[in-house]
């Protein structure tokens, strides 16, 4: 069993090895297993109830896939590019993506238990009825420019990663760890934030965010 913690979040991994998998080079319309998907392209693939399970999946282009209903399990995705793929009613559980792109992707009704993102990029992605179902963090990821709403992710670990231009709606965030991220122009309600973790360097995002909120204005005395 491998594990990862992140500040209090305590993520359990795949634990994959590469001798033990099959190479795989096609898609086809049964599920995918135990298999190492290295460089293919997938780009523009529609996927409808169908699962992929324990596979290590590298340098591979899945841009503009559609995927409806399925699950990915257990499974390591390296340098993979998700760029303008829409995700729906998917399960994502016991999976690490690393240094992958989800530029302009859509997540819709996905459901994420046991995940790490380190080092992605999910700038100008919607983010729709997320949620966290069990132990689920993001380090050192790029998130500027999106819009997710309807999201439950309470007690997620949002480490190191840059909210620019991010804008929250109606979704939760109470509990959630952010210490070291980047909220400089971040939207969002005040109350999606309650009770999460911040460092003293983020206290002047966090009095911008309440004087926007509350509409405050600032003027020099008189």
């Amino acid at each position: 069993m491998r594990t990862t913690t992140v500040g209090d979040v305590t993520i359990l991994l795949p634990d994959l090895d590469p001798e033990d998998l099959d190479q795989v080079t096609d898609l086809s319309g049964d599920d995918v297993r135990d298999g190492l998907v290295d460089g293919v392209s997938w780009r523009g693939e529609q996927l409808a109830d169908q699962s992929i399970r324990g596979c290590r999946i590298t340098g591979a282009d899945l841009g503009e896939v559609s995927w409806e209903v399925g699950a990915l399990y257990g499974c390591e995705i390296v340098g993979t590019d998700l760029s303008g793929a829409t995700l729906t009613g998917i399960s994502i559980e016991r999976c690490s993506f690393t240094g992958s792109r989800f530029t302009g992707s859509r997540l819709i009704d996905v459901r994420l238990k046991d995940v790490l993102f380190d080092n992605c990029r999910f700038d100008y992605a919607t983010l729709n009825r997320v949620s966290a179902a069990g132990s689920v963090a993001f380090t050192n990821c790029t998130l500027g420019h999106g819009s997710w709403s309807s999201c439950r992710l309470s007690g997620v670990a949002l480490r190191s990663c840059d909210f620019s231009d991010l804008e929250l709606e109606s979704s939760r965030l109470d509990g959630a760890d952010l210490r070291g991220s980047r909220l400089h122009h971040f939207r969002t309600p005040l109350d999606n934030l309650r009770g999460v973790a911040l460092g003293e360097d983020q206290l002047s995002d966090l009095t911008r965010l309440t004087v926007e909120a509350l509409n405050i204005v600032v003027s020099a005395a008189d």
